[in-house]
């Protein structure tokens, strides 16, 4: 019997809250330990990020197939894998769990449970590198056995810390709950809205991209 809409908006906002945690978290933890070290820090960020991937989506995809990002979370639906309504609750699901994952980060490191993000990240070069990054995460998860996909999602969100000037964000909820830190892993709030449109638009295309090249065909 499949999970019912309540379970998977819970599994979606519990699996965004803890990525969140982690890459906050990490990113606070880090920023202390590096000494000041910023390639170090970043390092330290990406692997945390990159290994708790798997181990959410494992945990929760049987679930609610453990999208934790609007972007993607719209794709499916256009393939028709998610309805219209329950696509919008996924969404609303992930951006409430992306921010109290922020808090939760917060928390645990003694900080106040949410700040107005001040890290300035605009500009042409970043919203190219973050249309980079989200439709390298849409093909993917497109185009990976569903095995794998898992283990392919964090070895990508790990090289595209490195790759892209803007350390791959490539998610709308996950760029949003970040504009409420101050810390390492932190975006201005007036910066996120930028983001989040590239994003979009670099999922939809990416996602139209993969169609005509796997002519809907996905590896079992």
């Amino acid at each position: 019997m499949s999970p019912t809409l309540n379970r998977r908006l819970v599994a979606e906002a519990l699996g965004t809250c803890l990525l969140l945690a982690v890459v906050v978290g990490s990113g606070i933890m880090a920023q202390r330990l590096s000494g000041g070290n910023v390639g170090l820090a970043l390092l330290a960020n990406a692997l945390a990020t990159g290994c708790a991937l798997p181990v959410l989506i494992l945990v929760f995809g049987p679930i609610s197939g453990a999208h934790f990002n609007p972007a993607v979370t719209l794709v499916m639906a256009l393939r028709g894998e998610l309805g219209r309504s329950a696509s919008l609750a996924y969404c609303l699901a992930q951006v409430a769990g992306g921010i109290a994952g922020v808090a939760l980060a917060h928390g645990m490191f003694g900080l106040p449970l949410l700040e107005i993000g001040t890290q300035p990240r605009t500009g042409s070069a970043l919203w190219l590198a973050e249309a980079v990054a989200t439709a390298g995460l849409v093909f993917t998860i497109l185009g990976t056995p569903r095995a794998a996909t898992p283990y392919a999602v964090g070895l990508y969100i790990t090289a595209a810390y490195w790759f892209t000037a803007s350390t791959s964000f490539a998610n709308p909820a996950v760029t949003l709950a970040r504009g409420f830190t101050t810390s390492f892993a932190g975006i201005a709030l007036g910066d996120v809205a930028a983001f989040a449109l590239v994003q979009v638009a670099a999922a939809l295309a990416a996602a139209a991209l993969w169609r005509w090249l796997a002519a809907e065909t996905r590896p079992a």
